[in-house]
């Protein structure tokens, strides 16, 4: 006889069952390189607690370089995570803050600062640039060009992309209003809705044109979303209300089904003007290739791109009929 597993909704690690119908968390967007700033800086405390059996002036300058290497492995440790999330990406703009050449170049000070003495300001420069280069040896250099740009509209990208930084704030405080009420269950729901609004993001990132039909998903809905979390968190804290729960619960069913929903509208609508080119593009081919006195009258295009290619393909002489 097999074994079976009892549990509560409210028992660690149980919560109701959806069917799988769910999306599954995003798993954390980790560099494959996130853990060597930290060893870097575990090598620098003997600068930290030398300082204390030196002059004054030996004691600044010691201190001085491990805050210097310290900053400098925090701003690594920010490129790198800013370049994972560059390389999952289909569609993305290059990191606005190069921050590891710029940890690169506090790598280089902190060591120089470390080693400098008097009348040996040569050694410690050399000792700088050697850091700065192994630096770049080990953490590579800062993603400098956008990905998945091009023929895309320079102004409709960048409206897409203040519009996802302004959903994924609003997601940001949706998760941290939910951390408070020490729910695992809670927060794990939050992050299932998450994914799927992140779903949409990505649709829009990747197509800026939709942005005018995902607009009032990523700002209002968003907007309301959170100061109902907000409310929810802050109330739930309080009574522990299990109405209050199921309440916030079907709230996010609701919510989750209706972005999935625009998803996939979208992605059906990417579909359909795909297959409009790619009808425009045949029907020119077949012209070119078999032409009759008379051909027979196309269906106007109808996108944007559609437009440009019938302008593109269609010879001269077509023009002038």
């Amino acid at each position: 006889m097999a074994a079976k597993r009892y549990g509560g909704r409210f028992s660690p690690g149980i919560g109701p069952q959806d069917g799988g119908t769910n999306p599954t968390p995003p798993a954390p967007i980790r560099h494959r390189l996130a853990s060597r700033p930290k060893y870097i800086t575990m090598a620098a405390v003997p600068f930290l607690f030398g300082a204390f059996f030196q002059d004054p002036a030996g004691m600044a300058a010691s201190l001085a370089a491990f805050g210097t290497l310290a900053s400098a492995m925090w701003m690594t440790g920010q490129g790198l995570a800013a370049e994972a999330a560059y390389e999952v990406r289909r569609v993305a703009r290059r990191p606005a803050i190069p921050r590891k050449l710029f940890g690169s170049v506090l790598t280089g000070l902190g060591l120089g600062l470390g080693v400098a003495e008097p009348g040996s300001l040569a050694g410690a420069g050399l000792v700088g640039a050697t850091g700065m280069v192994l630096h770049w040896l080990a953490f590579g250099a800062d993603p400098m060009r956008d990905k998945g740009t091009a023929g895309t509209d320079e102004f409709q990208q960048g409206r897409a992309d203040r519009m996802i930084e302004e959903g994924e704030a609003h997601l940001a405080q949706i998760r941290e209003a939910i951390r408070t009420t020490g729910d695992r269950w809670l927060a794990a729901r939050v992050d299932r809705f998450a994914a799927t609004v992140e779903d949409l993001f990505d649709r829009v990132r990747s197509n800026p044109g939709d942005l005018s039909a995902a607009r009032r998903y990523m700002t209002v809905y968003l907007s309301g979303t959170r100061d109902a979390t907000v409310k929810f968190a802050d109330l739930y804290r309080r009574t522990g209300d299990p109405a209050t729960r199921q309440s916030f619960e079907a709230f996010l069913d609701d919510l989750e089904g209706d972005f999935s929903a625009k998803s996939r509208h979208l992605l059906e609508g990417d579909k359909a003007d795909l297959d409009i080119e790619i009808g425009v593009l045949r029907d020119r081919l077949a012209r070119e290739g078999v032409r009759s006195d008379e051909p027979a009258a196309l269906e106007p295009p109808r996108t944007e791109t559609a437009r440009f290619l019938d302008s593109v393909l269609t010879p001269g002489r077509d023009k002038a009929r």
